[in-house]
């Protein structure tokens, strides 16, 4: 199976290279953006890629995002990525690439958890809150909050964590209005993919937002939403309260890197073949359960 570490296209000129994604600029109002099989836990990018990684990630972020257009704009356009590259090119870009708009990045990423699990359950062991949001005391692992809640986080560049913040910090960060907003925006949009996924067999657990503003100061959905990448997606039927449920996303990498001595710094430990070939099993059947379509 062939994956893509990285891109290295001569006929545009690289902006930014994320942790996944590599971003190049076309013109004054559109970049191309290309998902390479990159992946990143804890905040560190791993040696190894994972086959259909890229894949999968642009094809279920486009297929929510046309799912809630109606909801909010996006940063997608109907340009085809194939005309902006040179031919011999274009096997970097089929599959997992797409043409958005310039937008300005707002700095923080949201994330809205439904249930307690990851760094919320680290935070909620020592201070029985998350993000300043007071939570009863005495919940489980994998507990279903009452609630969802919105707990943002600043925004890392490569190599640094992501960290949570309060809501008064992300207020100070951008401001009491844009706040308030991005916290009703992301809280509909959970409820409505939580019901949707359910349906399907999927429990999102939480899920991580991103929004940048046009020239006009509208809102719009950027980078990926609703992937493996950016939610915990569990399969339904195993759900148990108590325990770090089985997932269709990125948790199976993150387990066995916490089975290790790894000090969760640069560089990171290579990732047994096994652990490789199941992560990416697990992404396309989150793809499939969700849409019906097989990768």
């Amino acid at each position: 199976m062939t994956t893509l570490n990285q891109t290295s296209l001569s006929s545009l000129k690289l902006l930014n290279q994320g942790k996944v994604r590599d971003i190049y600029g076309i013109d004054d109002e559109n970049i191309l953006i290309v998902t390479t099989d990159r992946l990143s836990a804890f905040d560190v990018v791993m040696s190894d890629p994972i086959p259909f990684k890229g894949e999968v990630l642009t094809k279920m972020a486009s297929f929510w995002f046309e799912k809630f257009s109606s909801l909010i704009p996006n940063h997608l356009t109907q340009k085809n990525p194939l005309d902006f590259v040179n031919k011999n090119e274009s096997d970097q870009i089929i599959n997992r690439s797409i043409v958005a708009k310039k937008l300005k990045p707002i700095p923080i990423e949201v994330i809205v958890r439904g249930y307690i699990i990851g760094s919320g359950w680290k935070e909620y062991e020592l201070s029985n809150s998350i993000c300043g949001i007071d939570l009863p005391k005495g919940l489980k692992l994998a507990e279903e909050l009452s609630i969802p809640i919105f707990t943002p986080s600043s925004k890392a560049e490569v190599g640094k964590q992501d960290e949570n913040i309060s809501l008064k910090e992300c207020e100070n960060l951008i401001g009491k209005e844009l706040t308030s907003q991005l916290s009703i925006i992301s809280l509909d949009l959970y409820k409505k993919a939580y019901e949707f996924a359910y349906s399907k067999g999927i429990i999102i657990a939480d899920t991580k937002f991103e929004f940048g503003l046009d020239s006009l100061g509208k809102i719009h959905i950027i980078d990926e939403i609703l992937t493996p990448d950016s939610s915990r997606f569990w399969p339904k039927e195993s759900y148990q309260l108590g325990i770090s449920p089985p997932s269709f996303d990125k948790q199976y990498v993150r387990d066995w890197l916490e089975s290790t001595s790894w000090n969760k710094s640069p560089p990171p430990p290579t990732l047994p073949k096994d652990v490789i070939q199941k992560t990416s099993e697990k992404y396309r059947q989150a793809f499939f359960k969700l849409t019906g379509e097989k990768i």
